[in-house]
């Protein structure tokens, strides 16, 4: 299928690795110029040479996307994007307990805030030009409570509501606003996850893991690849008609009919 999205261009929060970089590649496959974020480096700019393979143009922009400095370099480096995919970095496993008022301010402005700060910005022009997609990386804890990620449940179940009626507004000027929930996927983030719940369950990592993929009704993690092709899917030409939806990639692991 062809998506239509070829020559657009777009910003992709926090792509250096993980589900950032796989929207980001799917785009770049689909001829997509991109405009990268990241704060590492090394690791950033050999993404980039990764994407850069594909044909199309890349720019790098390091640093952390909350900080507003960064946000202004972003959208600097792409005034006019056709697609805004946020990510970013959500806060680390940890009892709730532990989190003090800064660290649930920082939770909130990282994945709440700056999704919200970056759409500010950006929604006007792509309703003046008739064409926009944002799609915002939340997570499967807004529908299912993930112990030592309250904060990040929080913070991405109130970006989700915040949404839910802007989404409506600007689709008869043919832009979407519509979320990506990963469950369990293959990334850092979810070995981490593991990890904390090894420690806590005193068993090996790899034990954790092969518990954890049995109550996946697939049978495995998924992969920041189909990730991205999904997101590439809702950026395209032929999803004009979603708006304001939570998808879910987790493998059936939600058990509900609707």
């Amino acid at each position: 299928m062809n998506l239509g999205l070829k020559g657009r261009k777009a910003i992709v929060c926090a792509a250096s690795r993980g589900l950032g970089k796989g929207c980001a590649m799917a785009l770049a496959e689909e001829g997509v110029d991109l405009v990268i974020n990241g704060r590492n480096p090394e690791v950033t700019n050999a993404t980039a040479d990764e994407l850069r393979a594909h044909g199309v143009d890349v720019k790098v922009i390091l640093g952390d996307i909350s900080e507003p400095e960064i946000q202004a370099e972003v959208l600097a480096a792409c005034p006019e994007p056709d697609i805004l995919v946020n990510n970013n970095a959500g806060p680390k496993l940890r009892d709730f307990r532990e989190l003090d008022r800064q660290a649930i301010l920082d939770g909130v402005t990282q994945n709440m805030v700056t999704p919200i700060e970056l759409i500010q910005k950006v929604l006007d022009g792509m309703a003046e030009r008739g064409f926009g997609r944002i799609v915002n990386i939340t997570s499967l804890s807004v529908y299912q409570p993930i112990l030592g990620l309250d904060l990040s449940s929080g913070a991405r179940a109130g970006l989700t509501s915040f949404l839910a009626g802007i989404a409506r507004s600007v689709i008869d000027k043919n832009v979407t606003i519509n979320q990506l929930l990963p469950g369990k996927l293959d990334t850092d983030r979810i070995r981490d996850t593991f990890k904390f719940g090894a420690d806590k369950a005193g068993i090996s990592l790899d034990d954790e893991r092969a518990r954890q993929e049995k109550l996946i009704p697939a049978g495995r993690l998924g992969t920041p690849e189909e990730f991205g092709k999904t997101c590439a899917f809702l950026c395209s030409a032929h999803a004009g008609y979603i708006t304001g939806q939570n998808i879910r990639l987790d493998g059936g692991l939600y058990p509900s009919a609707f």
